[in-house]
């Protein structure tokens, strides 16, 4: 068996043009490309292939599919073998699935597959499809066309679908895990999802339809004006770009992407020859469809409105794309026109100038924040630089975020190494917040967190756990939670008051302390300090509860005088370790100036905290390897 994800990467890969080229001769008509069909040996232009959408049709004989499709066809074979006919030809290497080939959710497919059509028919035939065909008529858009498309109509109706649904075998199981039914409190039975509305089939670039869009109808304002699909086993909303079965082919040959705000603007320009639009469902750009833009684009033009909750769309999705390695050009549009609307009022040219003047992403804040006047005084840039540096840290691109640098500390007059800094140090915190949520993440899948500030592993095992010197977890370079725990663990073990005594002489401080919660029992124990008073009785709600848990915590810390000194010099040197992991990150964007500063400033923190007592391995490790020592991501 063939995986499906190979399938799908040589699908990607495989232009039918050049596949069919090869057994007939083509000549590109319109926006198709038509020849003899090679099928039945025909004489005449009837077989017509769409580069597009990928997709052939003989208007004569009759015959139609994709690039598989063709292979199988006109050459003999299965589809297997059609699979790895066309992945030799593009590259792609094929190795077998020895798994099961049935795929687990075919019924949801089936269920969707049905959907599609039945949806489609009522645009085109039903009387209730009046409506959305009235729609499509105001906007330019024939039925065939719509049809080709994959448009539809969901009639007023509460369960007209899951009706005729039923009658070709489809459960409401299967339905609702498919997204096509909703069910409430207030209703006895589930009911169609999508009523009175017009349907946007959505499809994976296999041209399954995977989910749907609908857009209603209603003149109601309380009802919203667009529902998707849930998610579903087939159906991601965050990783789908609406249009990607249609557009990936011609973004791969122009390297570059439209990316506008919903259906109507994706569908609009398609129809009109600009065949590189996709959308993501809903404003906002993911993580993960910037990714799939990567796949096929180095450039995405970025469509959206201009007003302000469109501007910061545009803004996020530049963002995520810079990080997926893409340019984000910003295309500014006529006021009171989206794409759609420039197109049916001024023609599809009108839209072309726009993008041709589109400026980079770094370029349009800039503006914008003149404009505003932010580049006027000192408050003003102090905070144009805030609204810069997610931008300077997004751009994965060394290359890129140089121009970057350059160019804000040319337009706002900051110096390029402060901007390199805070840069770093955003970076950092990013590196930092990431790092707590996997550790939360982690204590919640294996069951030990219980609420706020719970140490994590304290007492909640079978029986005691040895924190010992020569543990892994000891690692000096991990200036987290696990210190702090630590120590409160010796502090509430400390009989005669030693431990705390010696704190107190070390200088430690409740604002050593990052995490609230324990940084609140360490002030409860200063604050009894000499009173002989229970510290207990100084604390309540989570606090009380923390140290409660403490007290009768199995955790065994071997070596308690060595573990003290460990804990103290990691929470009193957190400074220093945060400000080495900055420099790590400086040293990529720094100029060779900058960078011989850095890394006499990482050698003088190494001496500092050697003064500290900190073991040699440690400091040797930042000091000696890493950016410092290798080659760095910044200019040369």
């Amino acid at each position: 068996m063939i995986s499906d994800a190979v399938v799908e990467e040589v699908r990607a890969r495989a232009d039918l043009v050049d596949i069919v080229g090869e057994y007939t001769s083509l000549k590109r008509v319109g926006k198709s490309v038509r020849g003899p069909c090679p099928l039945h040996d025909g004489d005449d232009p009837n077989f017509s292939i769409d580069p597009n959408r990928q997709i052939f049709k003989c208007f004569v004989c009759g015959e139609g599919g994709d690039v598989f499709s063709f292979v199988m066809k006109h050459l003999g074979m299965d589809f297997p073998e059609a699979v790895r006919h066309v992945a030799k030809r593009v590259g792609v290497e094929v190795e077998e699935d020895d798994g099961d080939d049935r795929d687990p959710h075919a019924a949801v497919r089936e269920a969707l597959a049905f959907a599609a059509e039945w949806f489609t028919r009522n645009l085109v035939e039903g009387d209730g499809g009046e409506a959305g065909r009235r729609y499509l008529a105001d906007r330019g858009l024939d039925l065939e066309e719509a049809e080709s498309y994959g448009l539809g109509f969901a009639p007023d109706a509460w369960r007209r679908l899951r009706s005729a649904a039923g009658k070709h075998g489809f459960g409401d199981e299967v339905l609702m895990e498919a997204g096509l039914l909703s069910t409430s409190e207030k209703a006895d039975e589930p009911y169609d999802r999508f009523r009175n509305r017009l349907i946007f089939a959505i499809h994976d670039t296999r041209d399954r339809p995977i989910g749907f869009g609908g857009r209603t109808l209603s003149r109601d304002d309380d009802v919203p004006k667009y529902i998707n699909s849930p998610d579903s086993p087939v159906f991601h909303k965050g990783r789908t770009l609406y249009a990607l079965n249609w557009a990936r082919h011609a973004i791969r040959k122009e390297e570059a992407a439209l990316i506008v705000e919903g259906f109507t603007d994706a569908l609009s320009l398609h129809t009109r020859g600009r065949e590189t639009a996709v959308a993501p469902l809903g404003t906002a750009m993911t993580p993960e469809q910037a990714e799939t833009v990567a796949r096929y684009a180095d450039t995405a033009f970025l469509l959206y409105d201009s007003d302000a909750p469109g501007l910061r769309a545009t803004f996020k999705a530049a963002d995520n794309l810079l990080e997926a390695g893409v340019h984000p050009m910003v295309v500014t549009l006529p006021p009171d026109h989206d794409p759609d609307s420039l197109v049916r009022e001024e023609g599809v040219e009108a839209l072309d100038r726009c993008v041709n003047d589109a400026v980079d992403v770094i370029e349009r804040k800039l503006q914008i924040l003149e404009k505003k006047g932010y580049l006027e005084s000192i408050e003003g840039r102090r905070r144009a630089v805030d609204g810069l540096l997610s931008t300077l840290r997004a751009a994965e691109d060394a290359a890129l975020r140089d121009l970057y640098l350059d160019r804000v500390a040319d337009r706002t007059g900051v110096r390029r190494a402060t901007l390199v800094s805070e840069v770093a140090r955003a970076e950092e915190r990013r590196q930092r917040r990431e790092r707590l949520q996997e550790r939360r993440r982690e204590r919640r899948e294996s069951g030990r967190e219980a609420g706020p500030g719970r140490p994590s592993g304290g007492g909640s095992g079978p029986g005691p756990r040895s924190h010992g010197s020569g543990s892994e977890r000891e690692d000096v370079g991990d200036t987290g939670p696990v210190a702090e725990r630590d120590l409160l663990l010796l502090l509430v073990r400390d009989d005669d008051g030693e431990i705390l005594e010696r704190s107190v002489e070390s200088g430690l401080e409740p604002g050593h302390f990052e995490n609230e919660h324990y940084r609140a029992v360490y002030r409860a124990f200063l604050e009894t300090h000499g009173a002989g008073d229970d510290p207990l009785g100084r604390l309540e709600g989570s606090e009380r509860r923390l140290l409660s848990r403490l007290r009768s915590s199995g955790t065994e810390l071997t070596h308690p005088d060595q573990i003290f000194e460990r804990c103290v010099a990691r929470l009193k040197n957190r400074p220093r370790f945060r400000r080495l992991r900055e420099i790590d990150h400086e040293l990529e964007m720094a100029d060779d100036d900058q960078a011989v500063e850095l890394v006499q400033e990482k050698q003088e923190i190494a001496r500092e905290l050697r003064k500290e007592g900190v073991p040699l391995s440690f400091v040797h490790r930042w000091s000696e390897s890493g950016p410092a020592a290798g080659s760095r991501g910044g200019r040369r």
